[in-house]
């Protein structure tokens, strides 16, 4: 049985430098959301951390090499299909997603990070995706945290979220992030992906080393019912 609230516990900070615009294509579900796209300055730090799964989805091993090959400028989340378990066409499909994106928001493919999450094993509606992308960015806004946790739902019935401010060296740093995840929890995460922006200038080695350090502590930890997601991603980003 879910507990907890069903809002965020306190108010969600923004995060200059990190955007979200979230959208309705119908995935899964009529009019409920389900697509996000997040926007990263130029300039930024971003990590990642993913499931151990053999099998990783589409989106993660492209998530990954993208995340080696080019600085990373834009995010986008699917709910309602995880395009896992689709073979090489599923690949294509999350190709096809980040040059839509590419194109929309002109900018390399490489710099697109994609994530989805859902049902595995179907293939992924990419006509309905792409079609919202541009909703998605019209929408986008340091405040938009609250729809983008709603939209990276799938199963949750709660949304998931933190944030903090404290002060450093003089300056007020801000910390949010958001989550979803509710099954598949082994540990090593829990279908669970993760969003975290903070306006704090850390290196790209350093950042990697403290997210890694983090999710050891935390979502690797947690053991529910031994099954390990195909889909699980931590990101976290340092704007600067």
């Amino acid at each position: 049985m879910a507990v907890g609230p069903e809002t965020f516990p306190q108010k969600m900070f923004e995060v200059a430098g990190f955007e979200l615009g979230t959208a309705s294509a119908g995935i899964k579900t009529p009019g409920r959301k389900d697509v996000v796209l997040m926007r990263v300055c130029e300039g930024a730090s971003v990590a990642g951390v993913f499931t151990q799964n053999a099998f990783c989805a589409a989106p993660v091993q492209i998530c990954k090499q993208h995340l080696s090959e080019a600085p990373a400028r834009y995010l986008v989340i699917n709910t309602g299909n995880a395009n896992a378990g689709t073979g090489e066409e599923g690949f294509q499909d999350a190709l096809a997603t980040c040059q839509s994106v590419s194109t929309l928001c002109n900018t390399s493919i490489e710099s697109v990070l994609p994530f989805s999450t859902g049902v595995i094993g179907e293939k992924l509606p990419v006509e309905k995706l792409v079609a919202v992308l541009p909703d998605a960015k019209a929408a986008l806004s340091t405040d938009g945290w609250n729809d983008a946790a709603e939209g990276i739902l799938t199963t949750d019935t709660r949304i998931k979220g933190a944030s903090l401010q404290f002060s450093y060296e003089g300056k007020v740093i801000t910390l949010t992030g958001i989550s979803k995840g509710s099954g598949m929890i082994k540990p090593n995460m829990a279908t669970m992906l993760g969003y975290v922006a903070t306006d704090a200038a850390i290196a790209p080695e350093l950042l990697q080393r403290l997210l890694t350090d983090a999710t050891n502590c935390s979502f690797n930890r947690i053991t529910v019912d031994s099954d390990t997601s195909t889909n699980d991603s931590c990101m976290l980003v340092a704007t600067g």
